[in-house]
C-alpha cells in the first residue's frame, strides 16, 4: 500500500440512493471506507429509511462530522440534540434522526470506517 493516498468525494469510489430524500456517496482510501451523506429537507429516519430496513429505531452506531444543514436526533429514552455544521456526534442504536430547516443536511459518516488487515 501506498504510504500516502488521497480520494476527493466529487468522483466517489460508489454513489447510492437507497431511500428517498438521501444520497451516500462512498470513498474507499488507505484501507478506509468513508461516508458522505446528503440528506434533503424533509427526510426523517423513521419515514424514509424504516420502510427499507425495518425496526422501530435506528439500530446503527454513527460516528458523524455534520458539515451543512441540521439534524435533530431523538434516542429511544426521548432525550434529543441538534447539530449543525462543525459539531461531531456519537450515537448508540435505538434513535430517530431527522433534517431540520430547508438546507440539505451534508455529513460525512464514519462508524463504517474499518481499517484492512
Amino acid at each position: 500500500m501506498p504510504k500516502m493516498e488521497g480520494k476527493n468525494f466529487r468522483s466517489p469510489d460508489e454513489s447510492k440512493t437507497p431511500f428517498a430524500k438521501g444520497r451516500i456517496d462512498v470513498v474507499k482510501v488507505g484501507g478506509l471506507t468513508i461516508n458522505k451523506e446528503t440528506l434533503e429537507p424533509g427526510w426523517r429516519w423513521s419515514t424514509h429509511v424504516k420502510p427499507v430496513v425495518g425496526g422501530e429505531s435506528c439500530q446503527k452506531y454513527h460516528v458523524k462530522i455534520f458539515l451543512a444543514g441540521r439534524q435533530r436526533v431523538r434516542m429511544d429514552d426521548g432525550t434529543e440534540m441538534e447539530f449543525g455544521p462543525g459539531d461531531v456526534a456519537v450515537m448508540e442504536p435505538g434513535h430517530d434522526a431527522w433534517v431540520v430547516g430547508d438546507e440539505a443536511n451534508i455529513l460525512i459518516e464514519l462508524a463504517e470506517a474499518v481499517k484492512k488487515p
